[in-house]
């Protein structure tokens, strides 16, 4: 009797541990519109059309191609669609006029997060002044945005991870970017293709700076591939998520305890009407 007790308690236990560690992801997801721009480009209210179909309420605003801000506002109404975020090029933030159009459009989407997905850089990536000349800059947009109720973000794109050579052992450009920028007013946007692809550890990174992620792009990186500084890589290496590179299992779970609000998949491979799905029926089922 005796031992049918200790195998019993041993299952019991064993029951439990299990249970315990099966935690379910939960994050709010969203589609990053340029998944889509395929279709956008000749006709956004088909694209507007697409992404509610594929099961998505919240989206990451991308160009406005042939509409105009009002019509692409719109067109996000009649599908139900909710911006949470938007990157802006760069030369917008050149000019007063062009930051006040940048303002003027987040205010009529609604949107609270705002920022740039490329950095002007040298040909072997962001330097250390240029990434020291780029947080002064995110910092002064930032404080201006914080007074119209937006934060400014920051997407890394790959050529942010060349060492730093004044930093602390181990340390890239990446982390001079999120030292030397203020979280009150800069917030940044994990793209995970564009940490594995020059060698980053997304998991090193949430756990260093937890609370400077607000938002992340969940991409995928096609096993086998060999990143650089560069950027930039084939489209046809976007895989659906939980096929790739990626562990996400850990890389979710680093991100929740973190404190990303939105995570906005990515696809731009031209498979993306068969992938997207993929990749959030992987979403429902990954745990830890």
């Amino acid at each position: 009797m005796k031992r049918f007790l200790f195998i019993g308690a041993l299952v019991l236990a064993f029951a439990a541990a299990s249970s315990a560690r099966a935690e379910q992801f939960k994050g709010q997801v969203g589609l990053q519109m340029y998944s889509v721009r395929s279709v956008a480009e000749d006709d956004m209210e088909a694209a507007m059309k697409l992404a509610s179909e594929l099961g998505f309420t919240i989206v990451e605003a991308n160009r406005l191609y042939k509409t105009t801000a009002e019509e692409y506002k719109a067109l996000l109404d009649k599908y139900g669609l909710k911006p949470v975020c938007k990157n802006q090029a760069w030369k917008m933030y050149e000019t007063e006029e062009g930051i006040q159009e940048v303002i003027r459009e987040a205010k009529l989407f609604g949107i609270r997060y705002v920022g740039v997905a490329w950095y002007p850089h040298g040909f072997w990536g962001l330097t250390e002044s240029e990434a020291l000349a780029a947080a002064k800059r995110f910092n002064e947009i930032g404080e201006r945005f914080s007074r119209e109720g937006m934060i400014f973000v920051y997407h890394n794109h790959g050529y942010e991870f060349r060492p730093w050579k004044n930093g602390k052992p181990g340390e890239t450009i990446f982390d001079l970017l999120v030292q030397k920028t203020d979280p009150r007013w800069v917030t940044f946007n994990m793209d995970v293709t564009w940490m594995i692809f020059p060698g980053a550890d997304p998991v090193h990174y949430l756990r260093k700076y937890p609370d400077r992620f607000r938002l992340m792009h969940l991409k995928d990186l096609k096993k086998g591939v060999k990143g650089d500084f560069s950027g930039t890589t084939s489209t046809k290496n976007d895989v659906a998520l939980g096929t790739g590179q990626a562990n996400f299992p850990e890389i979710l779970k680093a991100a929740q305890e973190a404190g990303v609000e939105y995570y906005l998949i990515e696809d731009e491979s031209d498979d993306f009407r068969t992938q997207i799905p993929k990749s959030m029926k992987y979403l429902k089922s990954v745990s830890w």
